[in-house]
Parts: C-alpha cells; sequence; structure tokens
C-alpha cells in the first residue's frame, strides 16, 4: 500500500512536505511547508523536522516492528478512533467519540430512527397532556448494568442534575424549558415545563441524552452504568475504551462478545493496523486516497454513503479583525471548497450552505454566497480597511488545530489559498484534549470542527449561535449575538405551526449566511472500512457505531 497519502494529497494542492518521516506516527512536530516551485508559502508553528537518513531508518524501523503485534482475542471486535472520548458521562461529553460511544452505553426516553421519527426506547409510551405537561410511562424490568432495576426516579435524577449544577455541562441551557420533574410512581416521569418545547423529545432521545442511577456524579465518567446493549469495562486515556455485550440489554441482544475502541492518531497508522489485521473498522477517519487500495484488498470492505456530517470554521466574534463581517465573508471567497473536496477528500463530501442536511424540512438554499472568488475577497478587505503591506500581507490570524491529520492537512491548504489574498494564517497544532478545551472556553481566533448527529434537527441554530448558549451553556463558543436572530429560534422552539416554524428557520439560515459566524464548507460521506470477518456493518448518514449493535462476527 502507499504509504504517502498526507503527502500526496497536499501536492495535489500545491503543497509539499519538507520532511517525509513527518507522516509516519510518532514525529508530532508540525512541519514547514512550501510550495512545489520552491516558493516559501508558510510555515506552521513549531520545529521544523531535519530529514536525516538515520531518522527515517529508525521511523521505518520502529513501523515495521510494530506490524508484529501481539496476539490478540479473536472475539473482539477493534474498532479505530482517532481520538479518546473527552467524557463518557452523557451528561457532558459533547464531541464525537463521546456521544458515539455513550449511545452504546446509554439509552434515552426515546429514539430515532433513519427518518428522524421518534420511536420508543425506555419509555414505552408517552403523551402531551397539554402543551406544557409531557408524561412518559417507562418500561418494565429494565435494568442498568450493575443489575439495579431502572426507575422512575433514575430518570429525575438524571435530568435534573444536568439541570441543577451537580455536574457542570454545555447541555444545561438545553432543559431550560422544564420547570420541573417529577416520579409520581416508579414507572411514570412527568415533565411540567415553563413553555412548549419542541425540541426537548430530541433531547431525551438515545444519543443526546442517557439515562444512570440515582446519584451518580461527578466522578461518573470514570466508570459509566447505564442500560445500554453493551456496557462499559474500562479507559486508558488516549490508549482505548473496553465495551462488552451487556446480558441484560432490554433491547437487541449483541451478536458481539466485545468492542475495543483502539485510539490511533495517525491515519497512515490506522490503514496499516487494518492492512495488517490488527484493526477490524474504522468510520470516517481514513485517508482518502487510501480508500481504493483499502478496498481491493480480498479480507478489506469499503461502504460509503452520503452523510450528515458537516465541517465548519468558525470565527471568534470577540476578536478585532474578526468581528468585521467583511473579514469572514472575505475569508470565505478566499477558500476553493471545491478543490478541496476534489483533492483532499477525493471527491466524497458536497458543499454545504447549511448546518441542516438538505432532506430536512427546515433546510434552505436561498441565502447569501460567498464562494470563491479571491477579487471579491481582496474587495471586501480593501473595503475593511486592511491594504496589503509592502510584503503583500494584510494582517496575521491564527487558527488552532488538534493534531487529526485531515484537519492539519486542511489548516495546511487554507493556508495557502488565504496567503493568496493577503491574510497570514498562522497555524497552532494541539493534542485534541487541549485543542478541544481551548475552543469551548473561546481561546481561538479560528478553528475547525464537525457536526456529527446534533446537526440533523434545526435545534442546533439554537445551540450554536443563539445569545443564551454562550460556552459553557452551550456550544456558541464564538460569543456571536443577534438579538433578531434569537427571537426567530425562541419561536421556531414553540410554535405549534410547521409552516411558521419553516419561515422562522429559513429566515434564521439566511441571516447566519450573511454574517457568518462560522463558514458551513461540505457534508462529508459517512465511509466505512472493515474486515470482511465483521458482517453486518451498516453505517449511518451521521456516523454512528449504533451499527454495532448488529453487526457480527464470522469465525
Amino acid at each position: 500500500m502507499r504509504r504517502n497519502g498526507a503527502a500526496g494529497r497536499l501536492k495535489n494542492l500545491g503543497l509539499k512536505p519538507v520532511c517525509s518521516a513527518c507522516i509516519i506516527r510518532g514525529v508530532e512536530a508540525p512541519r514547514s511547508l512550501v510550495k512545489t516551485d520552491g516558493r516559501e508559502a508558510a510555515r506552521v508553528e513549531g520545529r521544523a523536522s531535519t530529514a536525516k537518513p538515520g531518522v527515517i531508518l529508525l521511523c521505518l524501523l520502529a513501523l515495521l516492528l510494530g506490524c508484529h503485534a501481539s496476539k490478540r482475542d479473536p472475539n473482539t471486535v477493534v474498532f479505530l478512533i482517532e481520538s479518546s472520548p473527552t467524557n463518557l458521562d452523557p451528561r457532558i461529553g459533547t464531541d464525537g467519540q463521546s456521544e458515539h460511544i455513550d449511545e452504546l452505553i446509554f439509552d434515552g426516553l426515546v429514539a430515532k430512527d433513519a427518518n428522524f421519527h421518534f420511536t420508543p426506547a425506555l419509555a414505552h409510551s408517552w403523551e402531551l397532556r397539554d402543551p406544557v405537561t409531557l408524561v412518559f410511562h417507562l418500561r418494565q424490568g429494565v435494568r442498568f448494568h450493575n443489575g439495579q432495576p431502572m426507575t422512575a426516579r433514575d430518570v429525575v435524577w438524571s435530568i435534573n442534575s444536568i439541570r441543577d449544577g451537580t455536574v457542570i455541562t454545555a447541555k444545561s441551557t438545553t432543559y431550560a424549558s422544564i420547570n420541573t420533574v417529577e416520579a409520581p410512581d416508579q414507572k411514570t416521569v412527568v415533565l411540567h415545563l415553563k413553555h412548549p418545547d419542541n425540541f426537548l423529545l430530541i433531547n431525551l432521545a438515545t444519543g443526546a441524552f442517557g439515562v444512570m442511577p440515582e446519584g451518580s456524579g461527578r466522578d461518573f465518567w470514570q466508570h459509566p452504568v447505564g442500560t445500554g446493549p453493551f456496557r462499559f469495562v474500562s479507559q486508558q486515556i488516549d490508549q482505548d475504551v473496553v465495551i462488552e455485550r451487556n446480558p441484560l440489554s432490554w433491547s437487541v441482544q449483541p451478536k458481539l462478545e466485545r468492542v475495543r475502541f483502539a485510539v490511533v492518531p495517525d491515519p497512515i497508522t490506522e490503514s496499516l493496523e487494518l492492512e495488517k489485521g490488527s484493526g477490524d473498522v474504522a468510520i470516517n477517519s481514513l485517508p482518502m486516497d487510501s480508500l481504493p487500495i483499502l478496498g481491493a484488498r480480498p479480507d478489506l470492505e469499503v461502504n460509503d454513503a452520503p452523510g450528515t456530517q458537516i465541517q465548519y470554521l468558525a470565527f471568534n466574534m470577540r476578536d478585532p479583525l474578526l468581528k468585521d463581517v467583511r473579514v469572514r465573508q472575505a475569508i470565505s471567497c478566499a477558500i476553493d471548497r471545491d478543490l478541496i473536496i476534489r483533492t483532499l477528500l477525493r471527491g466524497h463530501a458536497r458543499p454545504a450552505v447549511s448546518l441542516l442536511p438538505p432532506t430536512h424540512w427546515a433546510w434552505t438554499g436561498d441565502v447569501a454566497h460567498f464562494d470563491y472568488d479571491p477579487a471579491r475577497a481582496k474587495r471586501l478587505l480593501d473595503d475593511a480597511g486592511y491594504p496589503p503591506r509592502g510584503n503583500g500581507v494584510r494582517f496575521h490570524v491564527t487558527m488552532k488545530t488538534s493534531t487529526v491529520e485531515d484537519v492539519r492537512s486542511l489548516a495546511a491548504v487554507l493556508q495557502q489559498q488565504l496567503a493568496q489574498v493577503g491574510i497570514a494564517l498562522d497555524i497552532r497544532t494541539f493534542e485534541f484534549a487541549t485543542f478541544y478545551a481551548d475552543v469551548t472556553r473561546g481561546a481561538f481566533q479560528l478553528y475547525s470542527l464537525r457536526w456529527i448527529g446534533g446537526n440533523e434537527q434545526p435545534d442546533i441554530f439554537s445551540y450554536a449561535f443563539s445569545t443564551a448558549r454562550f460556552s459553557p451553556k452551550g456550544a456558541n463558543r464564538a460569543h456571536y449575538s443577534n438579538a433578531k436572530l434569537d427571537a426567530l429560534l425562541d419561536d421556531g422552539a414553540t410554535s405549534t405551526d410547521q409552516a411558521k416554524r419553516r419561515a422562522d428557520y429559513v429566515e434564521a439560515q439566511q441571516i447566519l449566511a450573511e454574517e457568518l459566524p462560522a463558514i458551513n464548507l461540505w457534508y462529508k460521506d459517512t465511509v466505512a472500512v472493515h474486515n470482511r470477518r465483521l458482517t453486518n456493518v451498516r453505517p449511518s448518514a451521521s456516523g454512528s457505531f449504533a451499527f454495532l449493535e448488529t453487526a457480527e462476527l464470522k469465525q
């Protein structure tokens, strides 16, 4: 298999690594990038590698030695993920890895099907007695992984501990519409609301919410206990998470005995793990140019389908440069998304104009567009009062990234593209936990992440952009504030008129497309690569791990 996936994609965009050893796992130092014609394009923060032959040979030797993995349990599925979950307490964890693994360990009161319709989960039925009273009737015989019966008191605790400060979480305002929660008996939960909330069911669904034993405190993440089809076994930060089949499962009884989520930050190493059979499956984390090679192997299979995960570029609205809408619009006009999709992503993505998937009832494409147009970008920057100086640079701006390779490659391409309009993009790379902590506390100018699943309902606009959801109360990490947008989102969340709700969300999307607190880049396809010993692999559009509930191992 070809080992230079990162280098190959950068070369297609006019970039190449100074040191080829940088793409080998273990050499994490950021590197300088130069244009292929030899002219310096940019320098990433950090020390460049020196590419001595001995260093490369040592790296290759370490890589080859790593191929001789110790014998592993054939009944354990090894699922390769690029970073550790930040917190397996479902009240707290909001990153993709945490939510995907939590979805296997915990159940919500309801679930969602492929068409975003609600189905029973821990509640076998529910009813809206009036616009502000929601009643759930719980299943009989459900037990937690530790054997303890699940009761209405556990549900009350799971909701209230998010709301009352028992844990510190960005999800607290998600349940702000709740006034009180009652358990009149062991199998009935009654929610009294302050006002109607069209999104409350979504936020009580599996994947967004999980029921846990009453009394679970701030250390619950260390050994989470739920009612889901898998139960937690262990976690080693930055190494792995192990779960196993839950023999007490009230729903599906998984065919898989055990799953080990192995953290492999480097995608080249991830590809090698699949090749040599020490990894069984990976989703949305492999180099795109490795897919044809992996798919040609008789022992591997590639599943590719349109996805709903959206890559976005966010701005800090408190920054003196970026608070000017013309600067944000200019940056959007400097980004050639079509080129990036063709090269870095090998066509496995679609351009995005909204956070919502195009198939959603509230989606609209009738918005302002700031597509690739370098001349327009330059005019906007001139109008904003940032003419090019003698060296052609108008100003510097910093983008923070994690060590995940596809994001670093994206940052390098953005660095080159922004340079064409006079913006010098400085890149700072950190381990994911550090990077994510900086993002959540607003310590950034620019960053790029993906929404995974959370963007499948229009409450994402409130969570990410309403004034009430400044981090840590939500995901408005940019501190964007627009009173008109807030009013539209509040109305959309409470109105019972579907046509009025759509009108609210269409106008909200138009405001966000004009003001650009974040740029919607593309919807990434869901791409799963798995060993053929693992069967019945049916990935979802959101890229969740729920297919593990029905997947099987051939012995």
